[in-house]
């Protein structure tokens, strides 16, 4: 079974890198020189340099270059994991087990942008990691494998990406065997179970006091590293927050966003409900007790 792979991020890499070691007949890999969207942006040449697999570059994936470039290559199917571009029909049909895509929830549920980070900052107790047949939809296509990843209490997104990344990786280890094979099946999605997630703005990371300190800590978690944190406003500058702890001892008559302790080891904030302890900040100055943020 001849595969052309196609990925732009850490994740690609680490699926690339599984199939070598599965010793898959990678004919050819397509990835990007840089990227300024992706946080764990990855060039995959260096990974397939000393594996003799011929790599190509792109910018956009459907141009006829690239189609192209995949034609000559006679693959059987195509894996795309880790790409923020939709793939048009013509590339979509030159396969003819087609595209394989992968998407880091349960779907049908909760297709769409950032899904690791939405899944922390609304709170799931779980998500899943989902491999797909692509179609001219956005995570629309018949499942090929899914397994369910729980979202621990205080996981932040690098522990929930680890978590996935090892479930995708035994995945792969049970499914590309009936690929090649040709056992696999497919399972139309139930699009009634269907919604879509958008893409989060700057304004997302805002942290509002009058939020409950619960909410608050969840959003923390979901934006930290590698992402570019939550933040709030002081003396017009943005102060990023990494690390926090939610806090049930304090006065009740204490209004949301009331600084209520604030030194180099901490600093305390009546929320909406509760209050919330940033143990790690961006503040160039620290505010004083009584204070609002």
């Amino acid at each position: 079974m001849r595969i052309v792979f196609i990925g732009t991020v850490i994740f690609s890499e680490l699926m690339l890198e599984k199939l070598i070691e599965l010793k898959a007949n990678v004919v050819g890999v397509l990835t990007k020189e840089e990227s300024i969207i992706n946080a764990d942006f990855r060039d995959l040449s260096k990974s397939v340099l000393v594996k003799n697999i011929e790599c190509g570059y792109f910018r956009n994936i459907n141009q006829l270059e690239t189609k192209a470039w995949i034609e000559r290559r006679r693959p059987d199917v195509i894996f795309c994991f880790g790409l923020s571009q939709i793939i048009g029909k013509e590339i979509l049909e030159i396969a003819p087990m087609g595209v394989v895509g992968y998407h880091p929830a349960l779907l049908p549920e909760n297709r769409g942008r950032h899904p690791l980070i939405w899944a922390i900052v609304l709170g799931l107790e779980q998500t899943g990691s989902t491999f797909f047949f692509m179609d001219e939809g956005a995570d629309t296509g018949d499942l090929l494998s899914q397994e369910v990843v729980v979202i621990s209490e205080g996981m932040n997104s690098q522990n929930l990406y680890d978590q996935i990344t090892i479930s995708s990786i035994n995945q792969i280890e049970k499914f590309l065997p009936e690929l090649q094979r040709g056992t696999y099946t497919k399972v139309a999605q139930d699009h009634t179970k269907a919604n879509s997630w958008r893409k989060r703005s700057k304004n997302d990371g805002l942290l509002d006091f009058r939020m409950s300190a619960s909410k608050i800590r969840q959003l923390i978690l979901a934006l930290s590293k590698p992402h570019n944190g939550a933040h709030l406003v002081y003396n017009g500058n943005d102060v990023n927050v990494w690390e926090s702890k939610e806090i049930k001892s304090f006065r009740v008559n204490d209004e949301p966003g009331k600084v209520l302790k604030s030194d180099r080891e901490s600093i305390i904030i009546k929320c909406g409900e509760n209050a919330i302890e940033l143990l790690n900040h961006e503040f160039r100055s620290l505010p004083e007790i009584g204070e609002y943020l």
